[in-house]
């Protein structure tokens, strides 16, 4: 990666709209019959401070022509809206005047502009007729399958019931220890959580250039993909409002998790909201890579918290990341941290580098006696209870091949 690549803001003149949309309507977003939206901090407030109300409106006015019925005999589409902003909708009550540096003053902010947010979309939708449920989310909630399932069920009743689920992470709460780090990672664990059909990512920018677009001459970058789309573009940071936390970064990373699992995304600015979720082609399209994995396995990858590590030889290195084999006693050649069995841990090569991450099946302090010992030896010495992988390779996902 190479070139500088960031996102044109709303309104922007400096980069050319290249690319090549063609002229057709997107069939994937057309045939989408759920979607997860994110809209972020910089689409809904002020630079100061505050929520926008004409902003936050002109979404609901979107996503409620979204969710009414195509046809007469067509269940409507279903929405779950991923909101940042609740940090930056407290800055201006509080008399703060820019984005605190510190957690608890972060914290203070978000517990006055939560409500304030809420209010504004339980008030907008209902408009509509339309209900809204708030959804408060950790790091923690989607790192433990418990809370992860339980996440899952209230998303789905919301659904069910005819009301619009408004995610955002607990920042009340969190510490810097258990963040997401941003909305787009959240809204995209969201998307997969609740298998939809689309991810459109909404913000300041109307799409991802192969360069800085102030410069004549960068282009839009219309479709991408797969990876070698974004050989040579270096993803450009957070936008020019500076009330948010995310960037270019953070939206390439949300779409490629999306996208590895099966969820085309649609990158583009918030006043393009409807012309993005109408098919048209507006920013960036990421088609899908992967198919839709299980459920543990894209929480194993992408949110859960591992608990430890294991350090494996060259040998259980090519089983585990190029052959797809459990990992077995005789390839262990360390242990750490503190964990059970059952907890996350990652899988390290020589080099210290992670390339799995699994579900262990012995306790920390069960593993430094059975290091480069075979299963056989194990159960002959142990008993048959000890004649079984360290991590079973249903229970595992490869982080680099």
């Amino acid at each position: 990666m190479a070139v500088a690549a960031a996102g044109a803001g709303d309104g922007n003149t400096g980069g050319n709209d290249g690319g090549n949309d063609g002229g057709g309507l997107r069939e994937d977003v057309l045939r989408a019959r759920r979607i997860v939206v994110k809209v972020g901090s910089s689409s809904l407030t002020t630079a100061s401070g505050g929520l926008d109300a004409d902003r936050v409106d002109a979404l609901v006015d979107v996503l409620a022509r979204v969710r009414a019925p195509r046809s007469g005999d067509e269940p409507p589409t279903e929405v779950v809206l991923v909101s940042s902003g609740a940090i930056a909708a407290g800055l201006a009550p509080l008399g703060l005047g820019a984005r605190p540096g510190d957690l608890a003053r972060q914290q203070a902010a978000a517990s006055v502009g939560q409500g304030l947010l809420v209010a504004r979309y339980t008030a907008s939708f209902a408009r509509y007729g339309i209900r809204v449920g708030q959804v408060l989310l950790t790091a923690e909630d989607a790192g433990r399958r418990a809370h992860y399932r339980n996440a899952y069920r209230t998303l789905e009743q919301l659904l069910a019931m005819g009301a619009v689920p408004v995610v955002n992470e607990n920042d009340t709460v969190a510490t810097a220890e258990i963040r997401f780090g941003d909305n787009d990672r959240l809204a995209a664990l969201v998307a997969h959580l609740v298998r939809a059909d689309l991810l459109v990512l909404l913000s300041d920018v109307d799409g991802l250039y192969d360069g800085d677009p102030a410069r004549p001459g960068t282009r839009r970058i219309a479709e991408v993909r797969g990876p070698h789309d974004l050989e040579g573009v270096e993803i450009g940071s957070a936008g020019r409002a500076g009330v948010g936390t995310g960037g270019m970064v953070t939206k390439v990373e949300a779409a490629r998790i999306a996208t590895g699992a099966g969820i085309p995304v649609v990158l583009t600015a918030a006043s393009s909201a409807a012309d993005a979720l109408a098919g048209r082609p507006t920013g960036t399209l990421f088609h899908r890579t992967g198919r839709r994995a299980a459920d543990r396995l894209l929480w194993l990858a992408h949110a859960s918290s591992p608990r430890g590590a294991l350090s494996l030889d060259a040998g259980a290195v090519d089983a585990v990341v190029q052959r797809r084999k459990s990992l077995l006693p005789a390839g262990l050649t360390g242990v750490r941290g503190d964990f059970s069995a059952g907890d996350p841990v990652d899988l390290l090569d020589e080099n210290g580098h992670i390339v799995a991450r699994g579900l262990v099946n012995f306790d920390a302090r069960e593993l430094p006696h059975l290091l480069g010992r075979s299963t056989h030896d194990l159960a002959r010495e142990l008993g048959p209870a000890y004649e079984r992988e360290v991590v079973h390779r249903d229970d595992l996902v490869v982080l680099r091949g």
